[in-house]
Formats: C-alpha cells, structure tokens, sequence
C-alpha cells in the first residue's frame, strides 16, 4: 500500500547524560530545540511537526513557537521508543483525525500509508531537503520499506573515526549494518587505505518509518547487537525489516559535547 502522508516526529528530553539540557542550549539567539522544529517546518510534503517529550517546559517552549506536542514516559530509552509510543497520535495529526475515533480497521489502513519522519532534536542546522528527500523516497519505492535513511560518502580520515556510525550497504541500497567499526573489512590491506577499495557510507541519524513498523517498536525482540554497538537501528535488522538508503551531500551536526556545541555557535555566526 502506498504512503499517502506523512508527519515529522521529533523526540526530545532535557535528561541528557553527556550535555544536560542540550536542546535548550543557545545558538544564534535561538535555543537549538528551535532550530531543528523550523528547519523541519520547511521541508515540502510533511503534513505535520511534533515535538515529542517527556518535559513540560519543552511543551511549553514548542506550543509558543506554534508547534504540536505529544507527551510521552519519562522511561524512553530511545528516540524511536519515544515516538513508537505515540504513533497512533502522530498518524492522527498527519491525516488531521482523532486517533480514538479509529476502529481496527481504520486504524490498520492508517498505519499502513503513512510515514513518519524521525529527526532528532540536537541537529540544529539539518537540511529541511533532506526531510523533503526522505518523503519523496517513501513515495517512489515499490514495495514501500520498513525503513528509510540518508546515507553520505565518507572521506578517508573519518572511516576508522567511532564517533561517525558507518552504514555497510548492499548493490541494491539496502543497509546490511551500522556499526562505529569500519565496514567492510579489507583484508590483506592497511587500513589507512582502506577507502582505495570500497565505498564507505556515514549514517545521517534520520529515519523515516513505514508507521506500522514504528507502532510495533515494543514487539521486537531483544537485540544483542543493538546492546552491543549502541545503536538502535540495528534492533530493526536483527528482526528481519528491510531498511532502505538514499545517498545525500554530506551530513548535518548532531550536537552531543561541549565542543560540537561551541561548533555549533560558531556556524550560527557565520
């Protein structure tokens, strides 16, 4: 079944371990929450941005700039988790209903045509085309995937960086595996020229869900690699959906220390 709508979900908590209160830092003059629900607001096809947290100021905050909130547990571990837990609510809003007027039935259908886009909440300069790109690729894809996410051409000095998620990727654009290793391994060969050989593919950190796929997050079974490589993609994998990937230019700053967010007031400057 096609997709026939599509809504922008961005989880957010205060609670950070490693940058507390990192989505309220200033950049610009704006608190970086803010930047990140504007730049979604322009890209072309979302029906709908929602914030979605567990923090009462944050509602407070977005309602004030015009945005819809979704409050959601405090015990989220996870950004999909988050938004996983309101997917009937953010599908309502996407097609302009009330979630518990749906039967079954209806409910099913919904689910099934449309996506949600899942942008994080610490990318205050991502590239609303990029969220345009991600709707369109839902659209022209037959069968439509469980999954979709941009992927970027790595340079030589970032493969064998842990911090840059690698994305391993199939002929035909499915991703295989994320990981902060470097994949593939080439054997026989030093790893500094490593990208001689292969293509290597950085993660942008967005996803856009087949909404179906995302009301079921709680039904997946455990996964060790996910524990393992700290990466809750790999949850989707393990339980056998297919995670589709489209190329982009580069990616957007994700701001997770005291240094990316002194980069990231830099680039407000400039």
């Amino acid at each position: 079944m096609a997709i026939q709508r599509s809504v922008v979900a961005v989880p957010a908590r205060l609670a950070s371990s490693r940058l507390p209160d990192k989505v309220l830092a200033d950049i610009g003059g704006k608190p970086m929450i803010q930047r990140v629900l504007e730049r979604c607001a322009q890209a072309a096809g979302p029906a709908a941005v929602v914030l979605c947290t567990d923090s009462s100021r944050l509602q407070q905050l977005a309602q004030g700039w015009g945005f819809p909130v979704l409050m959601t547990a405090e015990s989220c571990s996870s950004g999909s988790e988050r938004i996983a837990s309101v997917a009937d609510q953010l599908v309502a809003l996407a097609w302009g209903e009330q979630a518990d007027a749906y039967d079954s039935v209806q409910r099913a259908h919904r689910l099934l045509c449309t996506a949600v886009i899942n942008v994080q909440g610490d990318q205050p300069f991502l590239d609303p085309a990029v969220v345009t790109a991600m709707v369109e690729e839902f659209g022209r894809r037959e069968p439509v995937p469980a999954v979709v996410t941009p992927i970027y051409r790595l340079s030589a000095d970032t493969i064998h960086n842990p911090a840059v998620v690698k994305t391993l990727v199939a002929h035909d654009g499915r991703a295989l595996y994320f990981s902060r290793s470097a994949i593939p391994h080439v054997r026989d060969v030093d790893p500094a020229d490593w990208h001689r050989h292969a293509p290597y593919w950085g993660h942008v950190g967005m996803y856009g869900f087949r909404a179906d796929v995302l009301a079921q997050w709680d039904q997946l079974p455990a996964s060790p690699l996910e524990d393992l490589e700290r990466l809750e993609q790999l949850r989707l994998i393990e339980a056998g959906h297919t995670i589709a990937t489209f190329s982009v230019e580069g990616t957007s700053l994700s701001v997770d220390t005291p240094e990316q967010l002194e980069e990231a007031r830099r680039m407000a400057r400039t």
